[in-house]
């Protein structure tokens, strides 16, 4: 999947930073393609869920309920951002770095 995820990020690396502070559309699309494929359904037993690959923990901690992986594509979203404006790609870090996003 390492090698996958290197290759659908390269093809990426072309985007144009955004104007705001916030990861761009492309950023975003670029971490779910390799921590997820872009599934939001994922559950791929391994204890994390959906698009973003969040754990339970860090899901409810963001205020989220149920299990990821059933959220609508929108809550998602907006949790990963919540996510990365308290902690910037740190919880993705294999996935950022892979995909050039810092």
């Amino acid at each position: 999947m390492a090698a996958l995820a290197a290759a659908v990020c390269g093809l990426m690396l072309l985007a144009v930073a955004p104007a705001s502070a916030d990861p761009s559309t492309s950023d975003w699309l670029k971490l779910r393609r390799c921590e997820s494929g872009n599934r939001y359904d994922l559950n791929s037993g391994n204890g994390e869920y959906g698009a973003y690959q969040f754990t339970l923990r860090t899901w409810q901690g963001l205020g989220g309920a149920g299990y990821p992986h059933r959220a609508a594509p929108a809550v998602q979203d907006a949790k990963a951002l919540a996510l990365w404006r308290q902690r910037g790609w740190q919880p993705w870090a294999n996935c950022a770095r892979r995909c050039g996003l810092h």
